[in-house]
């Protein structure tokens, strides 16, 4: 039996790296999930309800990579489903796809590696800010 992964046990995680551990599903490149009906997902992530409940994960969240505080995504903010959904959860109108207890935000890169990564992605990347940084002639 598959674990359900929830947001409440989620934010429990204190790093970025614990809580990816939560979430990765160790997929293969290129693996079907909607095959031929793939127009189905699309159908659903253009609904008026998804996009609803979109914004309120985005806020929630507060723009942030698997939630944590200060990992800020600067570029689109994706949405990724905690538990992955079917053909079925589409076209039977589960409520768990709109459940936020089951939902995330993640940046691209974030959501790449859940699917198909074996580690985390490295997360050194991020610059320490303090005020004043980008005024030239303060430095």
């Amino acid at each position: 039996m598959e674990k359900i992964r929830r947001y409440s046990e989620l934010v429990l995680l204190p790093t970025f790296e614990e809580r990816f551990n939560y979430l990765k599903l160790d997929g293969s490149v290129g693996e079907d999930t909607f095959g031929f009906d793939r127009y189905l997902n699309q159908i659903f992530y253009r609904s008026p309800e998804w996009k609803q409940i979109r914004n309120q994960i985005i806020i929630r969240d507060n723009g942030c990579d698997l939630g944590i505080d200060g990992m800020n995504i600067y570029s689109k903010i994706l949405i990724h489903h905690m538990n992955p959904i079917a053909v079925e959860d589409v076209s039977n109108r589960n409520p768990d796809i709109l459940n936020p207890e089951f939902l995330i935000s993640v940046s691209h890169d974030t959501h790449n590696a859940i699917h198909y990564g074996a580690e985390a992605p490295r997360i050194d990347h991020f610059i320490e800010r303090y005020s004043g940084d980008t005024c030239p002639w303060k430095g």
